[in-house]
């Protein structure tokens, strides 16, 4: 069984693969960091002893992806797992026309082209996952990170209808998304961000994640805070969520200020 996981390099997608080699798996790692990469190879071969081959790519051009798509595609990966993302902080007005941009092209536009892709192979042989991963941040608008927030929106209902369509045609080809809260990874630093509540452990999540994968969950989310925080998205009023929204990522970004 052979898996291939983008943005491996750190996070959820650095804990997916370990998770996956434990289970066995084979293992294509990918992202922009190619001595990271390498030393998460060496590292997982002497745990688990998979075979493990990393490619260096920038999944924010669409071409690479495609590049990507070709250069894998000889071999048959059982598992997709679109992890690669980042997010953009501050009122829109304000915030980097060229980072955002970049952002839709690895949060959205990758997404969508490594999806289309390998989905064409495993229905054509009747088998496979996908595992998406999306953030809490799909059920809502995002006030303060509304390109993220919009962003993870796609890939959740993205990952929906195509769900839809598989089981319309009864394939055995599974897609999910995993939609995670907070959690403790360089997510945050990144974006200029501190969680006001505790974040989750990566290895948890990834852990979760693979385990309702395999069951077949859709909407996989994990800890009951999220549980609960979907459920408040769908009974209150949208002006209310984005109200909230916008005051949880003010507290976040303060808390960012305070600690620089």
């Amino acid at each position: 069984m052979l898996a291939l996981v983008t943005g491996a390099s750190s996070g959820i997608g650095k804990e997916i693969a370990y998770s996956l080699a434990e289970r066995g798996f084979d293992l294509i790692l990918v992202a922009r960091r190619l001595e990271v990469l390498i030393a998460i190879k060496h590292d997982i071969m002497g745990r688990h002893g998979v075979n493990v081959a990393v490619v260096k790519t920038d999944l924010a051009d669409p071409e690479a992806c495609k590049e990507l798509y070709k250069k894998v595609s000889r071999f048959k990966i059982n598992v997709l797992v679109n992890n690669a993302g980042f997010g953009v902080f501050g009122n829109f007005d304000e915030t980097d026309l060229d980072s955002e941009l970049e952002l839709i092209n690895v949060n959205i536009k990758a997404v969508h082209i490594l999806t289309k892709l390998f989905l064409k192979d495993f229905k054509a042989r009747n088998s496979g996952y996908i595992l998406n991963v999306a953030s809490s941040a799909g059920f809502f608008s995002g006030p303060m990170f509304s390109s993220y927030y919009a962003s993870k929106n796609y890939v959740v209902r993205l990952t929906q209808a195509i769900h839809e369509e598989l089981k319309n045609s009864k394939s055995r080809v599974y897609i999910g998304a995993l939609c995670p809260g907070p959690v403790k990874t360089d997510f945050g630093r990144r974006a200029g961000v501190v969680f006001s509540v505790s974040g989750m452990n990566s290895k948890y999540v990834a852990e979760y994640a693979l385990k309702k994968m395999l069951e077949g969950q859709v909407i996989i989310i994990p800890g009951i805070l999220m549980k609960v925080g979907k459920i408040a998205g769908k009974i209150l009023p949208e002006a209310i969520t984005a109200k909230a929204v916008g005051n949880f990522q003010r507290r976040r970004h303060e808390k960012a200020m305070r600690i620089e």
